[in-house]
């Protein structure tokens, strides 16, 4: 399918995911609360089906790419992630849609998958900008995100409904290019 890649390095392995390869995250996406800042409904097997089949509608589209997460070192599966709303025009995409087991929360995976993916975004698919959408009150996603250099651009208040009906403020990280390649030589 035109879009599918996978980005490796010597920690984590980011494949296409598909249909045929969702089904080993059931397990992680069933933990309780793991999602509890996202809009995303994961938590059981029939809504982690049609979050892929959606994910999977967006890689059609040509504005998404998923990916499953493989941890090499545990050497396991470990979750998702993506790339979205690219908008090639503006040479702007988000990366996001990002869960982790809490096995794997604060082993540096995260960190380690969010470099692969800068990288990416900015040398091979020439993107200018790589945006990054978190809850204001997830200040392990923030604190992650602030060290890959990334910079507070905003709060949209009020912006998400939750699963739990809460309606969460959003706040609106961006990196540029020239600031990633700065930071990384």
């Amino acid at each position: 399918m035109k879009g599918q890649v996978t980005l490796e390095n010597e920690r984590v392995r980011l494949s296409p995911l598909t249909m045929d390869n969702y089904k080993v995250l059931i397990p992680i996406a069933s933990q309780e609360n793991l999602v509890q800042y996202s809009p995303s409904d994961i938590a059981t097997p029939n809504s982690l089906k049609n979050y892929v089949t959606i994910a999977l509608q967006q890689l059609v589209a040509g504005t998404s790419i998923p990916f499953i997460i493989y941890d090499k070192k545990q050497g396991v599966y470990a979750g998702c992630t993506r790339y979205m709303n690219m908008n090639y025009k503006n040479k702007v995409l988000h990366i996001g849609s990002t869960w982790i087991g809490r096995e794997f929360q604060g082993t540096g995976l995260n960190t380690e998958m969010k470099k692969l993916m800068l990288d990416y975004a900015f040398t091979t698919l020439d993107f200018e900008k790589v945006e990054f959408r978190v809850d204001e009150r997830n200040t392990a996603s923030r604190k992650a995100v602030e060290k890959l250099g990334c910079v507070l651009e905003g709060i949209l208040r009020k912006d998400v409904y939750l699963l739990d009906g809460f309606k969460r403020n959003t706040c609106c990280y961006g990196l540029l290019r020239t600031e990633w390649i700065k930071k990384n030589q």
